[in-house]
């Protein structure tokens, strides 16, 4: 099989690219798809525990209250179902032959 120069060139500049790390900078323009989930999460449970406060302190109603509780709830769910999620991946990739 003839492979040309050029060819095997291109190729290796293009997984050369690819392999490169990335910088903060670069990806933080790229939006960062954990880190906004992780800043999302910790709204929610800053949003919730001030409305906590709130309560306690006779500010908040009620029915806002048992809406925050409700919203850090699901966030605590999803979190703990991603983390189970990581752990079981690694688990597999361990067990994968080398």
């Amino acid at each position: 099989m003839d492979i040309k120069t050029s060819v095997a060139a291109q190729g290796y500049a293009r997984a050369r690219s690819a392999a490169t790390p990335l910088s903060d900078s670069t990806v933080s323009d790229q939006g960062g798809g954990l880190g906004k989930v992780a800043t999302s999460f910790l709204e929610t449970m800053q949003h919730s525990e001030e409305t906590a406060k709130s309560a306690m302190l006779g500010n908040a109603d009620p029915h806002t209250l048992v809406q925050a509780l409700a919203q850090t709830e699901l966030a605590v769910e999803t979190a703990v179902t991603v983390r189970n999620k990581v752990v079981e991946a690694y688990q597999e990739i361990l067990r994968m032959p080398v």
